[in-house]
């Protein structure tokens, strides 16, 4: 069964794979670039990835991932569109849905996944990086609004990676209690918050030293990597201690 429950029908040996999930594309690739068929065009990673492309996680295009003949999809609870899935489950095509909202479950589920949807080993790059965050952080706590869109303003709200990664990180989330997962706040209310830090990650947003800190007079504010920060895959290796750095 895949992160949501659903049972999956899998090869006993998978040739060809199409990720729909940027963070997903690059683990595949990292551990077996010769079985990745597709991907989409927000797959930016690694560098120079020549495979076919599928259009967008929001609106894949489901005939050309039925075309490649895939042996599995591999999507995203958060990511993909139930409705997607679902079409591609309908034409007999076997989707493995990944579900990750916190860094233990980001190992758990990338080791499921390439045991029973890749039929390969986990990769040593796994460990070596469930190894890097196994270290609690013992320092100074932090607060942080963490925005991750501007007109309107929206922020990383409860029960996501962002957060899970932060709090690892010393910098709790002024907004994880928040009902919903992404809510909108005005920026008055952000501001207002006078949180210790001000976390500007440049995706979905391109957040930048010229567009985003002039919001925040007088906060602190750290501008990070998107990919650190909310990528599970090959990135996590080094994301604990760059972002450390990277948070000042």
């Amino acid at each position: 069964m895949d992160d949501t429950g659903v049972r999956v029908r899998i090869p006993e040996t998978v040739r060809r794979i199409v990720s729909l999930v940027p963070s997903l594309t690059e683990s595949v690739a990292a551990t077996v670039p010769d079985a990745l068929a597709g991907a989409t065009d927000w797959c930016s990673h690694p560098a120079g990835l020549d495979v076919a492309r599928v259009r967008g996680t929001k609106n894949p295009d489901l005939d050309a991932i039925l075309r490649l003949r895939p042996d599995v999809v591999l999507a995203n609870a958060e990511e993909n569109r139930a409705p997607d899935i679902e079409a591609l489950r309908e034409a007999g095509v076997a989707v493995w849905v990944t579900r990750i909202e916190t860094l233990a479950e980001a190992f758990v589920s990338l080791e499921r996944m390439f045991e029973h949807a890749c039929r390969t080993e986990p990769p040593g790059w796994l460990a070596v990086a469930r190894e890097a965050w196994q270290t609690p952080y013992a320092g100074p706590r932090r607060t942080a609004v963490i925005p991750i869109w501007r007109r309107p303003w929206m922020v990383v709200g409860r029960d996501t990676f962002t957060g899970d990664a932060l709090r690892h990180l010393g910098v709790d989330n002024l907004y994880a209690g928040h009902v919903e997962r992404y809510p909108k706040i005005p920026l008055g209310e952000l501001t207002g918050r006078r949180s210790d830090l001000v976390v500007l990650p440049d995706e979905p947003y391109a957040f930048s030293a010229t567009d985003g800190p002039e919001s925040f007079p007088g906060l602190p504010c750290a501008l990070v990597s998107g990919r650190l920060l909310t990528w599970y895959g090959p990135s996590l290796v080094t994301a604990r201690d760059e972002l450390r750095r990277a948070l000042g």
